[in-house]
């Protein structure tokens, strides 16, 4: 069967303390890297890192923007997606023009995966692994262990023209309060999960997936979420950041060039202000043209 366009899914195993989320992302993840000539290696780990995000918002029960981010001081300096509580996301990689096929850790040389949640309500939160593993869903694994303290394993695939995860996770006691049967349950679990091809994450639709990974499990499968990509770049933002600057630095702008060009990193979009536009910033009135 034909995999499932542009959604994410979480599904329960009945009667065991474990979740999970499938995500497949085709012409969202394609509008995502329109606006960038990425190399095929950075379109299919900044690929990982999206799938990563949709799922890693889904766990959490939010309203706000959730930001991954690995940096690192190799060839591939950026990784970075940003996911609302809406299941929009945008995505941007930093990378030097020399760079070459090699695996992930090669190519961020020494870096950091960053996770920031900024809710709508309530405090910002932070938490920063070590990138050592191989792989990110290995440093994903990590990050869950050290800062959620919560057992996760995932599983991401890209092939440069779509991108797709799966999550499992275990959640508290609550179906199965012997702790042999919660951790014969979750070894039984990863293990079929385990066997998963990322032919089958890129190709398959979540049902067929699940019933061909779980056949012998009782998995409930909750309606599909879409996932989109949406910039929320605009005029106002790049007003904003103007406003920041050092007033003189930036007149000195519209001397020399008539104008300031401000570039959305994640969408190319250009953002023009004149004369007037930068005096009215900088006077704090509204009027932006």
């Amino acid at each position: 069967m034909s995999r499932t366009d542009n959604a994410v899914q979480r599904f329960i195993f009945e009667n065991t303390d474990i979740r999970g989320e499938v995500v497949s992302l085709n012409n969202s993840y394609l509008d995502a890297l329109e606006a960038h000539e990425y190399p095929e290696v950075v379109r299919r780990f900044l690929g990982e890192l999206v799938a990563s995000a949709v799922l890693l918002s889904s766990t959490l029960k939010f309203e706000g923007l959730l930001t991954l981010q690995a940096r690192g001081d190799g060839p591939l300096s950026l990784l970075m997606v940003e996911c609302t509580d809406q299941k929009s996301f945008r995505a941007v990689a930093q990378f030097r023009d020399d760079i070459v096929e090699a695996p992930l850790q090669t190519l961020l040389g020494k870096a950091s995966l960053l996770i920031t949640v900024d809710p709508v309500k309530g405090k910002r939160y932070q938490g920063i692994v070590p990138l050592e593993k191989e792989t990110l869903a290995a440093s994903l694994e990590d990050y869950f262990a050290q800062s959620v303290q919560l057992q996760t394993r995932l599983w991401l695939a890209c092939d440069g023209q779509s991108s797709s995860g799966l999550l499992l996770q275990a959640l508290p006691a609550s179906a199965e309060l012997s702790a042999d049967a919660r951790s014969e349950s979750w070894n039984r679990m990863t293990a079929l999960a385990e066997t998963v091809q990322s032919s089958e994450l890129l190709d398959l639709d979540h049902e067929t997936l699940l019933v061909r990974l779980f056949h012998e499990e009782t998995v409930r499968i909750f309606e599909k979420e879409p996932v989109r990509f949406i910039c929320t770049c605009s005029q106002e933002r790049s007003a904003k950041i103007i406003s920041t600057l050092d007033r003189k630095e930036v007149e000195s702008i519209i001397e020399e060039d008539g104008q300031v060009a401000m570039d959305c990193q994640f969408c190319n979009h250009q953002y023009v202000f004149g004369k007037e536009d930068i005096d009215s910033i900088f006077n704090e009135k509204p009027q932006i043209h």
